[in-house]
């Protein structure tokens, strides 16, 4: 009955035809990911608009702290509900809700061990990072607060993964959408009505986050009877929860891998001063949102290939990747002409007026990695078919790749070419994940390609 009843809320990736489903799959996620990262989007314009550059400095080289936490969040509980899509894909109800537990279990740990290690941290990695005296004060009263509260990020992330995971884009989306807009509310009140300053920018965050996670229970609670647990499931099975960490734990580290490498190079960034910080921490913000379509494809694929891969059918998973290259990588054309195009007026939106060297500073960032998004897009699929896959050495080798090449950027370029520099560490990296990634993946195309062949032949 439960499975009957859920029906209106869940989408079988398994059947019909592929471009058009990841098509449409990904347009909500795509619409999620924005809104998502809107919180840190509205977190820099509302602080470089009402409390100067200096205070948009401050948050803004927070990014690459919040990156190394909230990556590892959104990479490890990515990789937990890869295996609930498997469990939906092969009709396995009981193991959909055993897999609920698992990931809401492992969801509270994490969020335990994060929040005592970023809070007890936070401040000596500021000092590490050479950040500017300056603005480190106010750089720790910002992110203490998002790492005090990281499990309002994790819980929200676990439950939204969940409900993709059984083919639903839409909902998620909503969910942020409404968690965002309580955000945009609160946020000036804090900042300027209360006069909280950066720390009311974190502290709106937070709270926003948790009135999310209370949306997305009750909706679970009332409309996903699939995700319903019972006491029965509550049971210890090793080898379920070894699925769930193998998969889950390395996409987490893969991201934080990838941070540690963005943390080196905000330290090489930090030596340049304020402006080039400020310049930096603007161009990243309008750059997350830019790269949205990209990474919102590379989610659709990871729910696509999971279901798929739990049915077995593997002649779909290799349809679905090379329609979802050619949708990706023109979008990432698009947006390319858009960046080059308009970028200045883009970045004097968190400046404002008279801040030519920023706006200027902040183009050569976005020309920069604009014309190298059709790799990003590449990266996207490859890596997230793998994982979808729950393949997960090679993403993490990948991942080490990223570090490699943006070390080598804070290490060789920013010296060598000062801001510049900077710009070109994103190509080199996602050009250093890219291509072990597209090795891997048609080598494993190959083998499922084999296996069919072979199982045709036994009939």
């Amino acid at each position: 009955m439960a499975e009957e009843t859920s029906k209106s809320a869940v989408k079988d990736l398994t059947e019909g035809e592929p471009a058009k489903l990841i098509f449409y799959f990904t347009l909500p996620l795509l619409a999620g990911n924005i809104f998502q990262q809107l919180f840190g989007f509205v977190d820099t314009l509302i602080v470089g608009r009402f409390l100067g550059v200096e205070a948009l400095a401050a948050v803004g080289c927070t990014g690459s702290l919040m990156f190394l936490m909230l990556g590892f969040v959104m990479g490890s509980t990515s990789g937990f509900s890869i295996y609930t899509g498997q469990r939906f894909g092969a009709k396995d109800y009981a193991g959909i809700r055993y897999s609920v537990v698992v990931c809401m279990t492992l969801s509270i740990i994490l969020t335990i061990i994060l929040a005592a290690i970023g809070v007890y941290y936070c401040r000596e990695l500021l000092e590490i990072m050479q950040t500017p005296l300056e603005i480190i004060d106010a750089a720790y009263s910002f992110i203490v607060i998002i790492y005090a509260g990281v499990g309002g990020f994790v819980i929200i992330q676990m439950q939204t993964n969940l409900i993709r995971a059984l083919g639903d884009s839409k909902i998620p989306t909503v969910i942020q959408a409404t968690t965002l807009c309580i955000n945009i509310a609160l946020e000036p009140v804090a900042i300027i009505v209360l006069g909280l300053g950066i720390p009311g920018a974190a502290g709106a965050t937070i709270v926003s986050l948790i009135i999310g996670n209370i949306v997305c229970f009750i909706y679970i609670k009332r409309k996903v009877p699939l995700l319903h647990i019972t006491r029965a499931d509550f049971k210890i099975d090793k080898a379920v929860i070894l699925e769930h960490l193998k998969i889950g734990v390395p996409m987490g580290f893969q991201a934080s891998i990838i941070a540690i490498g963005a943390v080196v190079l905000q330290m090489a960034l930090n030596g340049l001063g304020p402006i080039a910080v400020a310049s930096f921490a603007a161009a990243q913000r309008v750059d997350s949102i830019a790269t949205m379509p990209m990474m919102s494809f590379g989610i659709a694929i990871a729910a696509y290939v999971a279901q798929n891969f739990g049915a077995q059918k593997f002649n779909r998973i290799s349809e679905g990747v090379k329609k979802a290259i050619w949708m990706s990588c023109s979008f990432s054309v698009v947006i390319a002409v858009i960046l080059i195009t308009f970028g200045p007026n883009l970045i004097e939106l968190f400046v404002g007026e008279g801040q030519e060297q920023i706006i200027e500073y902040g183009h050569i960032f976005l020309v920069t990695n604009g014309v190298c998004y059709w790799i990003l897009a590449l990266l996207f699929i490859f890596r997230s078919a793998l994982q979808g896959l729950g393949k997960s050495f090679v993403p993490t080798v990948a991942g080490a790749m990223e570090l490699i090449m943006r070390i080598a950027a804070a290490i060789f370029l920013v010296d060598l070419l000062g801001y510049q520099g900077a710009c070109l560490a994103n190509p080199m990296a996602w050009f250093g994940s890219c291509v072990p990634l597209a090795i891997a993946f048609y080598i494993i195309r190959r083998n499922m390609k084999k296996f069919l062949e072979r199982e045709e032949g036994h009939y």
